[in-house]
């Protein structure tokens, strides 16, 4: 049967196969190309296709420099291993090579099977001895390795993924803080989860640090923003934080420095940050809190909750300005400080328009039940209560930082 020539198949094999048919959904066909050098086998390869209605599109190239010509856009190669100008291995070894995400089988006249497990071995999806295949057989050998290249590849690019994806989680958890703390006096309780899908940092961030025996430095920031720009940047930030405090640099210099950093390392001149820092003098039992648009501190003492009244300042990126200090005195040695993101406190209180902002936040830690809760499991049970009040799960990063002395309470 001949084939049908068309113009959406260049150079279809004139003697069998068919061409393009427009009563045949185009997805259901293939393009094969075939090289071979011996005409009266491609003859007999093409009439093979074209008696069982194998709705494939077959191309002849008679030797490998041709096929590189022909090999772009078709989904099997069907390989002669003796070519003018390749034999054997050599030739499918570079017909692999040019062929890319193309199914490639072998279709020679040597029934030797070694060489069969050979060339699969190599990557052909299948080897096929001439004058051992009918139509249906040679049909569905195609379509079968076409089917299986294309399930190689889909295995080989989710691997490819898996692979991405948990380098990238090894590299954020590295990026993750460990608190730089010796101190016995204080405990410190940590809660970070990202509003970003399967990621593990956001733009939140926080980190603790000790100068001294008696001073401790804390801050929890976060960076307008959700993508791994943001999280990069408050990686930054935190990073950048870090080494302010360790080189010592005034306390009032330190937020400044910060803010310079983030000018110039943001993508876009719209991004800011909030941040709250707190310095603690535990000999004197006392805490200097700085604010630069972020949410204030609570306070746990005396079996009470209230916010640390310090100035809320301006947020960092906006225009350069020095926070206000704030100096807090402890009337205990049984307290906590609870530093947090505003994705704490965004969620909506049952479903209406009301946010649970810092009044709410301060009501959950003044529940009862919040009293049995043990400090190192306070920050999870708060985050677990307002996704209760929100109705589901919070859509902002959240991270929380909870410093304790004595009972914490």
């Amino acid at each position: 049967m001949a084939g049908r020539a068309g113009p959406a198949v260049e150079s279809s094999y004139p003697h069998g196969g068919y061409g393009p048919h427009p009563n045949l959904p185009p997805g259901e066909r293939l393009r094969v190309l075939l090289v071979e050098d011996d005409e009266g086998d491609a003859f007999l390869v093409g009439e093979l296709l074209a008696e069982t209605n194998s709705m494939i599109d077959l191309l002849v190239a008679t030797s490998l420099s041709e096929a590189r010509k022909r090999v772009m856009g078709v989904d099997c190669v069907l390989l002669d291993l003796g070519l003018p100008d390749a034999q054997g291995l050599d030739g499918l070894r570079q017909v692999l090579e040019m062929s890319s995400g193309a199914a490639v089988c072998v279709l020679t006249g040597r029934s030797d099977e070694h060489l069969g497990i050979v060339a699969v071995a190599e990557g052909a999806q299948d080897y096929l001895v001439k004058g051992q295949v009918d139509g249906v057989l040679l049909t569905r050998a195609l379509r079968y390795a076409v089917e299986r290249k294309r399930a190689d590849e889909n295995a080989r690019r989710l691997r490819e993924v898996e692979l991405r994806q948990a380098e990238s989680a090894r590299l954020e958890r590295g990026l993750l803080p460990q608190p730089l703390m010796s101190t016995e006096e204080i405990g410190v309780n940590t809660f970070y989860r990202p509003g970003r899908h399967a990621a593990l940092i956001g733009g939140d961030f926080y980190d603790v640090v000790q100068t001294r025996p008696d001073r401790v430095d804390l801050i929890v920031g976060d960076v307008c923003g959700h993508g791994a720009d943001e999280a990069a940047l408050g990686v930054e930030l935190r990073v950048a934080w870090r080494a302010l405090i360790l080189a010592g640099v005034p306390d009032d210099e330190v937020l400044p420095a910060l803010e310079q950093v983030l000018m110039s390392e943001r993508r876009l001149q719209e991004i800011f940050a909030t941040v709250a820092t707190a310095r603690l003098d535990l000999a004197a039992n006392r805490a200097t809190v700085r604010l630069a648009g972020h949410p204030p501190p609570l306070l746990l003492a005396g079996g009470k909750v209230a916010p640390v009244p310090a100035p809320g300042g301006l947020l960092l990126g906006v225009r350069p300005r020095r926070p206000v200090a704030f100096d807090l005195e402890f009337d205990t040695d049984d307290w906590s400080l609870l530093m947090y993101t505003d994705g704490l406190i965004e969620g909506r209180v049952d479903g209406g328009d009301e946010r649970l902002d810092v009044p709410g936040l301060v009501g959950l830690l003044d529940e009862p039940a919040n009293h049995a809760v043990p400090l190192s499991e306070l920050p999870a049970w708060l985050v677990g209560r307002a996704e209760q009040i929100n109705g589901g799960p919070l859509a902002d990063d959240v991270a929380m930082l909870l410093v304790s002395r004595g009972g914490g309470r």
